[in-house]
């Protein structure tokens, strides 16, 4: 059973996958699925559903959603982020995709609320997250950095709870190509996911600043949820060394879209600064982009030698990786051929098995840490 549904970028892809899944391999269990009113009829898992209108990362959230869940008398629930109910009483297995807000010094800069409004939030999230890793049955960590992070941040809940299960990559290649007019005429480098401060967009605006002046025909896309902090992005962009037409942004991208954004860039960049996992730059080796990454956190396990590394924090080598994307064909080569390989270690399948495997491993309260 799947517990609430939560929403957009990376995260949602998460639920979608792992719900489609879990639907075509076991038909032996019963799932039940709590869901929004804007959820209700859209997941392809045939599967009970349950309406579950509270917001998540809410008070809401933490009272409501106790009694919506235990009440169903359920085995197990899956929460796949961390935001899980203090009083839920049945117990339950949680997906940790990464600890930002212990990590990222600049996460402070990530809301729209006053400061201290966003410390109480802090605070509540520290809460919520330690009664998550305390009483899991079991923990599912996206990739082996987000389980160190985990063991490095608390010491005291044993290594051999967490599993490290690797997400998996939807092929969105099966989409058409969009008609031409639908297209960028020029070359174009690409960034796909939100503008988090994390994500670190604002350097990489000030750095593509630098290379549009060597390659003025070359412009910059950045795709992503229209909302405050790509608003944000987009009026510290007026204020960098850039013609107005040398960045695109666009909103709220579908599947379809995505797929057209891919299929057409020279050159993908991802200059986060954390990511628990990143499926963007392994959509982008998809369709045969190159990829130029930061070093840092997961991303050199994710990613392996398929792709261009520079410091996130170091403009000159974020130019430097820009400038051979660009103009060295035998790297290109090189990068989109590893790209093609590295993407064959991710399954939504595998996942999704690896998943039941921890589901079925929880009995009577204990993991069967030997499975």
């Amino acid at each position: 059973m799947l517990g609430p549904n939560v929403g957009g970028g990376g995260l949602g892809r998460y639920v979608e996958e792992l719900v489609r899944e879990l639907g075509q391999l076991d038909h032996k269990n019963r799932y039940v699925l709590f869901l929004k009113q804007e959820n209700f009829g859209t997941t392809a898992m045939k599967a009970e559903k349950r309406l579950a209108n509270a917001h998540w990362y809410t008070l809401k959230e933490q009272l409501v959603m106790p009694w919506v869940i235990d009440r169903e008398r359920l085995d197990l629930v899956h929460f796949p982020h961390w935001n899980v109910p203090l009083l839920t009483r049945t117990p339950f297995v949680v997906t940790i995709h990464d600890l930002i807000l212990l990590e990222e010094p600049r996460s402070a800069k990530a809301t729209t609320r006053s400061p201290l409004v966003f410390l109480l939030k802090r605070l509540a999230y520290r809460i919520v997250l330690r009664h998550a890793l305390k009483h899991a049955r079991a923990i599912i960590a996206v990739s082996a950095y987000t389980k160190s992070s985990i063991l490095s941040h608390f010491p005291w809940v044993p290594a051999e709870k967490i599993h490290v299960i690797h997400e998996g990559l939807t092929n969105l290649s099966t989409f058409p190509p969009a008609p031409p007019s639908h297209l960028p005429t020029s070359p174009y480098f690409l960034y796909v996911g939100n503008a988090y401060p994390h994500k670190n967009l604002t350097a990489l605006l000030h750095a593509f600043s630098l290379f549009h002046k060597r390659h003025p025909e070359v412009r910059l896309i950045l795709a992503g949820q229209g909302d405050i902090f790509y608003e944000r992005l987009k009026r510290e962009s007026t204020q960098i060394d850039l013609p107005a037409n040398a960045v695109e942004f666009v909103s709220n991208p579908s599947d379809k879209d995505l797929a057209s954004l891919y299929r057409g860039a020279t050159l993908y960049l991802f200059p986060s600064r954390l990511e628990g996992f990143g499926l963007p730059p392994l959509e982008a080796m998809s369709f045969g982009v190159p990829v130029a990454a930061a070093r840092r956190t997961s991303l050199p396990e994710i990613l392996g030698d398929a792709a261009l590394w520079f410091d996130p924090d170091n403009q000159d080598e974020m130019v430097n990786a820009m400038e051979k994307g660009l103009t060295d064909t035998d790297l290109r080569e090189q990068l989109i051929k590893k790209g093609f390989e590295q993407i064959k270690r991710y399954s939504w399948t595998t996942m999704a098995r690896k998943v039941l495997t921890v589901y079925e491993s929880v009995d009577d309260g204990l993991v069967d840490y030997e499975s």
